[in-house]
């Protein structure tokens, strides 16, 4: 039988596997369509009483009252029957079961990984972090925030940094936001000189460049776009800070040691975009 019917020792009815699952629980007598009862509108009772509170007779009059019918449809929406909750995740699994996957050529940070099955069951498993602790807020807002803490907890452990911030929205957020923090950390030299250049490679993910470039237009940052190995030369008195990404838009894993020493030797600070799982 389907690992997924758990039937207990003392049940005598006889499945059969081949059986569509609504009939298999309705020999077992399992009730499983508590959905529509808890979290779908309202019973008619509460109904009828809301609408003599605001003395209307009915939903439509109610709706006649106060939506504008040029607004509202003029017939109803051609829906399929509805199902049960269990005739729909039966649905779902169906249209899953056709899925063909491929290995994906996109590139650009989308990379085939493997999840250490400690970190797929202790945090993206982990009910305790997903699971209702109120009727009207999931405790996934919880669970997401302590996940990023001990992400960056990780982070900040392997790689040996004092500092470690996951809490941004996106790759290309992190990135404009360091280029932000390089320019306030100019020394002051820098800042009386008006230094305002960053050097960023070519390589790195045109998502990311696109959003570096709005993010700079509205702070006077301007953005040198160009090969890093062509980039050993540059000085303070120009630039305030570089940008590279490994792996870059490539694919490729480059050695980036002897540039980020050439800008520490010239006061420049460097930002790495990297994609830890490389």
């Amino acid at each position: 039988m389907d690992a997924k019917y758990v039937v207990p020792l003392h049940a005598q009815t006889v499945l059969n596997n081949s059986e569509p699952s609504e009939t298999i629980i309705n020999k077992l007598h399992m009730n499983v369509n508590y959905l529509k009862s808890r979290h779908i509108g309202l019973a008619d009772e509460d109904r009828k009483a809301m609408l003599q509170v605001i003395h209307a007779e009915s939903v439509d009059q109610l709706l006649d009252q106060t939506m504008p019918k040029g607004i509202r449809l003029q017939e109803p929406l051609d829906l399929d029957a509805p199902l049960t909750e269990q005739e729909h995740l039966d649905s779902m699994t169906a249209m899953a079961e056709k899925n063909l996957p491929f290995k994906s050529l996109i590139g650009r940070g989308w990379y085939g990984t493997i999840m250490p099955a400690v970190i797929q069951r202790n945090v993206m498993e982990n009910p305790v972090w997903y699971t209702s602790y109120t009727p009207y807020q999931a405790e996934v807002s919880q669970g997401r925030l302590e996940a990023l803490f001990t992400f960056q907890t990780m982070i900040s452990d392997l790689t040996g940094l004092p500092l470690a911030n996951c809490s941004l929205l996106d790759e290309a957020t992190a990135a404009a936001e360091a280029v932000t923090m390089m320019r306030n950390l100019r020394s002051r030299d820098q800042v009386k000189a008006g230094v305002c250049k960053v050097f960023v490679d070519k390589k790195i993910f045109p998502n990311t460049l696109s959003v570096l470039k709005t993010r700079a237009a509205g702070q006077g940052i301007e953005l040198v776009i160009g090969d890093y190995r062509l980039a050993m030369g540059m000085q303070s008195t120009e630039y305030f800070g570089a940008l590279i990404q490994c792996p870059n838009a490539d694919g490729a894993i480059e050695d980036y040691e002897a540039f980020i020493d050439n800008c520490h030797a010239a006061g420049l600070k460097v930002t790495v975009i990297a994609d830890p799982m490389a």
